[in-house]
């Protein structure tokens, strides 16, 4: 079902769409294929619709009863198929994922879903909304939490042919910190927040009544990266403005007024929880060692945990930075943050599989402190009652087997360890 991108076109022209839905699931979905139409006509290669562009529920019951599953739910195979027939890139900016339970029946919850489709109709990414809406005055009461589950990790702004694209949804746009964090990580598209992250965003809307109870106000846009409105929707209930992203005018804007470079890392930082990596594309090097793919079992932005050569006991790993660093001293925020996040995210995965309450974790931070690998490095040893006589003899233990090659295991063991804690990895 999902797949990665494939050839880039040269065109850069992005569509952005305004709507009306309702519950009546086959005229919003006639109205998303007029929507690709008159991209077409435009000589788009990239539509973006707006959140709730599935549907627009008028009550609880009936958003859970009319929310499909991704995998197989006709209005995103309708999406797809649209996108296959058109040749052209897709956004729905938030449809309703019905969550399933064990038995493939539907839960009382569902997710706020933003689905990127490429040209041939495959699903290239998946971001489900993190901030719920939740109100509770003596004026307004409303809970988003009671029908949505919040989403549960950023996804990396995601190759596309119009650049690096950040996916956010709706109430997302009202904290600042994510569309930052994902500039940092290499968006050029946004959203929301062109200005200080120096990105296009892209705004597509819904418009008009829905039902009774709820309206939108539509002004659908497309914004350039010094913040200036370069197209926008009519007041219509239908339509699609285009404008052609050059790339190279948010490199200019970058090098003339280069914030990034002056954020003033030594006094303030922004850290979010570490990028998953499902892939594990080539072997790393720690220090003058060469890992191998194979036996690396977690990624993220800038580290990789894998399974130990000599290990001082059961589930026994090493958690290094990508970048060839010697001391903890000189790494930057972000890696700090990463490593740390990543550590715990491992130390409680490696408890869990091995039924114990805790763990050592270590860092030989330079020679005297019994480092022999000059790379800065964690080593995560999961603890059980009496697996030494002494609590502290781990430590002798650690410093013995750096330096005794006839405990190395042998590659094979190791790559299925690697294989066991990837599988682990994945579901937490």
């Amino acid at each position: 079902m999902f797949a990665p991108p494939e050839m880039m076109s040269t065109l850069k022209r992005v569509a952005i769409a305004q709507m009306r839905s309702t519950s009546n699931k086959l005229e919003n979905n006639k109205s998303v294929e007029k929507l690709f139409q008159l991209a077409k006509e435009k000589d788009a290669n990239f539509l973006f619709l707006p959140e709730c562009c599935d549907f627009v529920g008028e009550n609880r019951k009936q958003t859970l009863e009319l929310s499909e599953p991704l995998e197989n739910g006709e209005t995103v195979k309708f999406y797809r198929n649209l996108a296959k027939e058109h040749k052209m890139w897709l956004s729905a900016g938030g449809v309703h994922e019905a969550i399933l339970n064990e038995k493939g029946e539907k839960t009382d919850k569902i997710m706020n879903a933003h689905v990127v489709i490429n040209d041939l109709g495959d699903i290239v990414a998946v971001y489900r909304k993190l901030h719920m809406f939740d109100v509770n005055t003596p004026a307004f009461r409303f809970r988003e939490s009671e029908v949505v589950e919040a989403g549960k990790k950023i996804v990396p702004p995601i190759e596309t042919p119009i650049g690096q694209l950040g996916l956010q949804i709706c109430y997302d746009m009202r904290f600042a910190e994510v569309s930052t964090l994902l500039r940092k990580a290499g968006a050029e598209i946004l959203t929301a927040r062109a200005i200080e992250n120096q990105c296009y965003v892209f705004a597509p809307a819904q418009i008009g009544f829905h039902n009774e109870k709820r309206q939108s106000f539509g002004r659908a846009m497309i914004v350039e990266p010094w913040g200036s409105i370069v197209a926008e929707c009519n007041e219509t209930d239908l339509d699609v403005v285009t404008a052609d992203i050059k790339s190279e005018a948010i490199e200019k804007v970058r090098t003339n007024m280069p914030c990034f470079e002056h954020r003033r890392k030594d006094i303030y930082g922004l850290a979010s929880a570490a990028y998953d990596c499902n892939q594990f594309p080539c072997d790393r090097s720690f220090a003058e060692h060469n890992i191998s793919k194979d036996t690396i079992f977690y990624e993220t932005q800038h580290c990789y945990a894998f399974t130990n050569l000599r290990c001082v006991v059961e589930g026994h790993v090493l958690v290094s930075t990508k970048r060839k660093v010697k001391r903890l001293q000189e790494l930057n925020c972000d890696e700090t943050s990463d490593m740390f996040q990543t550590v715990c995210k491992i130390q409680k995965v490696l408890e869990n599989y091995y039924k114990t309450t805790s763990t050592t974790v270590t860092v030989q931070d330079g020679p005297e402190a019994g480092q022999t690998v000059k790379h800065v490095h964690f080593h995560v040893m999961p603890r059980k009652e009496g697996d030494f006589k002494h609590n502290d003899q781990i430590y002798l233990e650690l410093q013995k087997n750096d330096l005794d090659e006839t405990k190395n295991r042998n590659l094979e063991d190791m790559v299925k360890e690697a294989q066991l804690y990837r599988s682990l990895m994945a579901k937490c």
